[in-house]
C-alpha cells in the first residue's frame, strides 16, 4: 500500500520569511527546483519533496512532528553548511546505533531551520 514519503509541507507567513526558506533549502542544502509558481515551490530531496507556501497566517508553533531527516552521504559537509550559513545545530555530529543495535549503525547531526523546523541530517553507516 504505502511505498514511501512522497512530500513534507511547510508554510511561510510572509514573503521575506519565505525568501529566508528557500534560500536555506536551495542555496544552503542544494536542492533541486522541482516547480515555483506563485503559491508555492517544490523541491526534490532525491526520495521525496519538500512543498513550501507563500500564504501561511498562523504562527509556527511546534507540532507533533518531532523532526523529518534527509538521507544523506556526508553529515559533516550538511553541518557545515548549515554553520556556514547561520543556522544553529543543536545536535552535533554523532554515532548511533539505532535502538542499540549493532547491525543497525547511523551518523547523525540535528539543525534548526529558518522556520524552527527540526532537521535531522542521517548517514546509514558509520
Amino acid at each position: 500500500m504505502i511505498k514511501g514519503i512522497h512530500h513534507i509541507s511547510m508554510k511561510c507567513q510572509n514573503e521575506d520569511e519565505y525568501k529566508r526558506v528557500r534560500s536555506f533549502y536551495v542555496d544552503t542544502l542544494k536542492l533541486s527546483v522541482i516547480k515555483e509558481c506563485d503559491a508555492c515551490i517544490l523541491l526534490d530531496t532525491g526520495c521525496g519533496i519538500v512543498e513550501i507556501f507563500r500564504d501561511g497566517t498562523e504562527s509556527h508553533e511546534k507540532g507533533v512532528i518531532r523532526h523529518f531527516a534527509f538521507a544523506v552521504d556526508d553529515v559533516q559537509d550538511c553541518v557545515d553548511a548549515v554553520e556556514s550559513a547561520g543556522y544553529e545545530v543543536f545536535i552535533t555530529l554523532k554515532k548511533v546505533q539505532i535502538g542499540g543495535d549493532s547491525a543497525y549503525p547511523a551518523t547523525i547531526a540535528f539543525c534548526y531551520g529558518p522556520l524552527g523546523e527540526e532537521i535531522e541530517f542521517f548517514c546509514q553507516r558509520w
